[in-house]
């Protein structure tokens, strides 16, 4: 699954709720507005840039503003998330303003949670299945169709949902590893379902606190492709051999076959489905 610019590898580093998918970030930070802070009831501390976010998350006291994509997304995440109760999982619930909106401005607001990502792969994965197993029965939002961003468009690309008929991954070393990879996929046969495409590094630790899982990115796949885009990541961002070995039963207690995700011996983790979808944006972007 293709997303914007990636969280900090689980290190220790303190984080909380990052934004959505922002195409070709540039890193640039605006503060929220005063008025919209004063709206999320989040006055009083003066506001802090928070790590992760892409710069553009801010702490304000108890309160996280972050700014709004698609709004009509932002209102699906609330309404979703407000009252689900996950077993023993803890969430960052969205905050209405003064006057019941979810989106002030062009900013949402959730409650902060404590905690920092940590490479604890069996609790990620029982915390990604608690979640699944909690949305199972949800509707597929209608946004998730109209949406236009370079990653939705890697993610459809990569499904063969859509053809590349602009030519936009061009004809670069990345453009041809989409087409090698794309050539190997086989159907998917699993039913589809609300995901959380981006679980790895937005699921948080505090001692012994319940696991807390932080922006959700919502798509409409099976749970064994988020769960192969977990393991995908794992491996990823722990750059180690020892990582690799650990989550190596990981990857056959969770199915992930299922998903299309292979891990070769001695050699790197690819996905026909997850790796397809990295090739094409990688081509955008070259």
């Amino acid at each position: 699954m293709i997303r914007g610019p990636a969280a900090s590898p689980p290190d220790g580093t303190a984080t909380s709720v990052r934004t959505g998918p922002f195409p070709f970030d540039t890193g640039a930070t605006t503060r929220p507005p005063e008025h919209t802070i004063l709206a999320f009831g989040a006055e009083g501390s003066a506001p802090e840039l928070l790590p992760g976010g892409q710069g553009r998350t801010w702490l304000c006291g108890g309160t996280v503003l972050k700014p709004v994509v698609d709004p009509a997304e932002a209102s699906w995440l609330a309404n979703t998330f407000e009252q689900l109760q996950v077993p023993g999982v803890r969430l960052a619930r969205p905050v209405r303003s003064s006057d019941g909106r979810w989106v002030v401005s062009g900013w949402s607001a959730y409650r902060y949670v404590v905690g920092s990502p940590a490479p604890r792969h069996e609790e990620i994965l029982a915390a990604a299945t608690a979640l699944h197993e909690a949305v199972a029965n949800v509707p597929e939002p209608r946004f998730l169709r109209a949406r236009t961003d370079i990653y939705s468009w890697a993610d459809r690309l990569a499904w063969g949902e859509i053809d590349d008929v602009d030519g936009r991954i061009g004809s670069g070393h990345g453009a041809r590893l989409f087409v090698e990879l794309a050539a190997d996929r086989r159907d998917v046969r699993t039913a589809n379902q609300v995901v959380h495409g981006d679980i790895f590094g937005n699921v948080l630790f505090d001692a012994d606190a319940p696991p807390a899982i932080i922006d959700i990115t919502p798509y409409w796949r099976p749970v064994g492709w988020a769960v192969g885009v977990l393991a995908v990541d794992a491996l990823a961002w722990g750059r180690s051999d020892r990582d690799h070995d650990r989550l190596a039963p990981l990857a056959g207690l969770a199915g992930i076959a299922q998903a299309g995700v292979a891990v070769p011996a001695g050699g790197q983790p690819c996905s026909s489905v997850d790796g397809t979808e990295r090739a094409g944006h990688h081509a955008v972007h070259r």
